[in-house]
């Protein structure tokens, strides 16, 4: 009997059976979702295997080792609470921001947009884990320096981007399609908030080049570690 750990994750299976990924792309957008996937193959690698990226990320996980989101539950039950929790992180963050009167006009309209959409994320990754039969992560309190306008879309431009890489290195690590799908879609929607913002900075709209980079689980939340209140 194959246990969950031995199963091909997601990924791996889609890429190995071309009926099924033409299905799944079809699902979760079509000619869009194409390119979206193929990033995905490219930058984490469809054999599932370690591969190191730059200083700044770590190699992602195998399927049949220990993560730190574990955490927050087994298999992808747990990849989903970590994924949830970084999202509550990004909503307060708009919230804060959007309420702490340092920004104005354009970026205030952009910062509550992107706010939205970051909520809507918890909604759906907080209706996945309860359909799924498991339990959601307690919601961490946020801090955020919101010294002033330029501060802030730094600070949101190093959020998203973080963010994207996040969801990018667990990809390999997810054994259910519709779990991929949902981390896929949001994974588009968390690169795009970052290119507008590295580009409202004057950093390169895709730092990473050609594809992008993964980070792990515990790359990430020493990253975000600072943002959240004792």
């Amino acid at each position: 009997m194959t246990t969950d750990d031995q199963r091909p994750s997601a990924l791996e299976a889609l890429d190995r059976d071309p009926a099924s990924r033409k299905r799944f792309l079809t699902a979760v957008g079509g000619t869009g979702a194409v390119a979206a996937f193929s990033v995905f193959l490219a930058a984490c690698g469809s054999d599932n295997k370690s591969s190191t990226s730059s200083s700044n990320t770590t190699s992602t996980q195998t399927s049949g080792g220990s993560s730190p989101t574990d955490m927050f539950g087994k298999g992808d039950l747990g990849i989903l609470g970590y994924a949830l929790t970084l999202e509550y992180l990004e909503t307060q963050f708009y919230k804060d921001a959007a309420k702490s009167g340092k920004l104005s006009g354009k970026v205030l309209s952009v910062a509550k947009q992107f706010g939205d959409e970051e909520s809507q994320h918890v909604q759906a990754l907080e209706g996945a884990i309860k359909k799924a039969g498991g339990k959601l992560p307690p919601k961490p309190k946020g801090k955020f320096p919101l010294k002033d306008q330029k501060s802030i879309l730094k600070l949101a431009a190093t959020v998203e981007n973080i963010g994207a890489a996040a969801y990018l290195g667990q990809a390999p690590r997810i054994k259910d399609k519709e779990v991929l799908a949902a981390a896929l879609a949001i994974h588009a929607v968390e690169g795009r908030h970052a290119s507008v913002l590295n580009s409202v900075i004057g950093e390169d709209i895709s730092p990473d080049g050609a594809f992008a980079v993964p980070m792990d689980a515990a790359m990430v939340l020493s990253k975000v570690k600072p943002f959240i209140a004792s």
